[in-house]
């Protein structure tokens, strides 16, 4: 009995010496003001004599000749010291990793609470970071620079933005900050902890911290020679965090170093995204909240019975007809709110209805009169693209299956679809002859932004609707989720529908605004180089038209950005998705 309880007994010897020494040596104490110690004893000295940043003038501190070294998590991200690494490890971990390696590193969280803050961030690495191949990690550019913008606090922002040369310091991973800190904060230089790399993959180890400063510390400081010439730059001051040691040696040569309570960032602001150097436009990951640890316990509760709620969802809107399956999905969380104008033009799929059927027939004593014998055509919505369900909660809206053309669709998606969908080849002649067909056997819906926007942008429109029809009804579509997101670039396309059913009360909002002319006549019947340089004016103008039109809607801004530009910051590729 004495020998199978020894593994016991020093099991629980080990969890009681590392919860002694939590407490005899806590990391964060209440008297650590008091502690914080720099290498040099001059800098302490003037850590004491201007011991808050807030106590003197931002002006009167900083100037636009100055470099000025700051530690990011401690003075410019809103957070605590003490929770604010662990959301942008679990965001590697379910981006990059998938769910089973984001489940084990929340299973890991309490662990990590009974050890120092050196031991749980070699943790986080090693669970987020072993195995994964070093060229293909796009976390860091397309994921984490949204949820750290929406951390950053407006007072410490403002600060770092009165210096001059301005050099970032953190104890995550560069990786995981470079593209942030430089492309978002235009920030010059970041030192940030080296991951270690065999054959092209992460091992889940950190190199030390001098060696990850000792690239960029002759750039900041110039080289040993210049220092001995007395070339070192003396007006450098550093920022930091009250509750965490500035054990960086990057701060030991700084001329001045103040820092930041959890007192002053308890009353910050969060930046507003007005004030954001660079527009965040594009962004790519599944999850919407923030994954600290009780959000990321309430996700995992919540992905098996999202999950069989997202198959009953699709399977009533699929199976059911239009005006059985809205009550239906009502009942089951789905959301969908719809305004018209006053007066609509007539649609050849929605005869049944009585309003249009007399506004057809007004249309019909119309054309007879004019001598008109060509077949009428069928209405084009023009509407911005927010999800890959945006036609069918447009046919849901008018109750009615609404043929929809695509960019690019998963095969899997195709089958699945519950309305008919035809894939645009992006050649301008056999697309404008293929929507041509579909206008004379039906209404038609297409989306010219090419691919999703998650933000309150639209992209570029392109112009090959503007010459299918004349009568244009533009559709402002707009969707709100709170749990998971229904787009993605790097991910499985096919699966985007699942997650956007997934989550718990998601909601779209459909506004149709009155008809927009379109071109007069089709670019291949222009008889002239003059009317076929009109017919270009034309088609752009209308395109730029109803762009604008939609963005006063839905309070978007319109920007001159393609499909191309969303994938190649998102994804590395331009954007053609296989059929899988």
């Amino acid at each position: 009995m004495a020998g199978k309880a020894l593994p016991f007994k020093s099991l629980l010897l080990f969890f009681s010496r590392i919860l002694l020494r939590r407490l005899r040596y806590p990391t964060k104490s209440s008297h650590l003001h008091r502690k914080v110690s720099i290498n040099t004893a001059s800098s302490q000295a003037k850590l004491q004599k201007y011991p808050s940043l807030s106590q003197r003038s931002v002006d009167q501190v900083l100037s636009k000749n100055q470099t000025l070294i700051f530690d990011m998590e401690g003075s410019l991200l809103k957070s605590s010291s003490s929770s604010v690494m662990f959301p942008y490890f679990m965001l590697v971990a379910f981006e990059a990793s998938g769910i089973f390696r984001a489940l084990l590193l929340l299973l890991m969280y309490p662990i990590m609470c009974l050890v120092d803050e050196e031991m749980s961030l070699s943790i986080m690495v090693m669970v987020c970071f072993f195995g994964i191949k070093e060229k293909s990690f796009r976390v860091g550019r397309a994921v984490l620079p949204k949820f750290f913008l929406e951390d950053v606090g407006l007072e410490g922002f403002g600060v770092l933005m009165r210096g001059g040369k301005k050099v970032g310091v953190s104890d995550f991973p560069r990786i995981m900050v470079e593209s942030f800190l430089k492309e978002y904060l235009e920030i010059d230089v970041v030192v940030g902890r080296e991951l270690k790399t065999f054959h092209g993959y992460y091992i889940g180890l950190m190199q030390d911290k001098k060696k990850s400063s000792g690239a960029v510390f002759d750039e900041i400081f110039g080289t040993h020679e210049d220092r001995l010439m007395g070339n070192n730059p003396s007006d450098v001051i550093g920022i930091g965090s009250f509750n965490k040691p500035l054990d960086h040696q990057l701060f030991s040569h700084c001329k001045e170093i103040y820092y930041v309570s959890e007192a002053d960032k308890r009353s910050w602001q969060y930046l507003p995204r007005s004030k954001y150097p660079k527009p965040l436009i594009f962004h790519d990951g599944r999850l919407v909240l923030k994954p600290t640890p009780l959000n990321s316990l309430a996700i995992f509760m919540w992905v098996p019975f999202g999950f069989c709620l997202a198959i009953i969802r699709a399977i009533v809107g699929v199976a059911l007809p239009y005006k059985v399956a809205g009550p239906i999905l009502a009942l089951l969380g789905l959301r969908l709110n719809l305004s018209r104008p006053t007066s609509m033009p007539s649609s050849s799929s929605t005869t049944t209805n009585n309003q249009n059927n007399q506004q057809s027939q007004e249309n019909d004593q119309n054309i007879l009169q004019n001598g008109q014998e060509k077949k009428k055509k069928g209405l084009l919505y023009v509407c911005n693209h927010r999800t890959l369900l945006d036609p069918l909660y447009l046919s849901a809206a008018l109750c009615t299956p609404i043929t929809a053309v695509t960019y690019s669709l998963s095969r899997v998606s195709e089958i699945l679809a519950p309305i008919k969908t035809v894939r645009l080849t992006r050649d301008r002649v056999k697309d404008a002859n293929m929507m041509e067909k579909l206008l004379s056997q039906g209404d038609l819906i297409v989306c010219p932004e090419g691919t999703t926007c998650r933000e309150p942008y639209l992209l570029r429109f392109s112009p090959l609707f503007a010459e299918m029809s004349d009568q244009i009804v533009p559709v402002a579509m707009d969707a709100h989720v709170s749990m998971f997101y229904g787009t993605t670039a790097g991910g499985l396309k096919c699966l985007d529908p699942l997650f956007f059913l997934m989550n718990p009360n998601p909601s779209y909002t459909v506004r149709l605004l009155d008809t927009v002319v379109g071109a007069s006549s089709p670019l291949a019947s222009s008889t002239s180089q003059d009317e076929s340089a009109d017919h270009e004016v034309s088609r752009f103008k209308i395109a730029n038209h109803v762009q604008e039109e939609l963005g006063k809607a839905l309070g978007f801004e319109c920007t001159k950005l393609t499909r191309k530009d969303k994938y190649l910051i998102l994804a590395g590729n331009e954007g053609i998705v296989k059929n899988r």
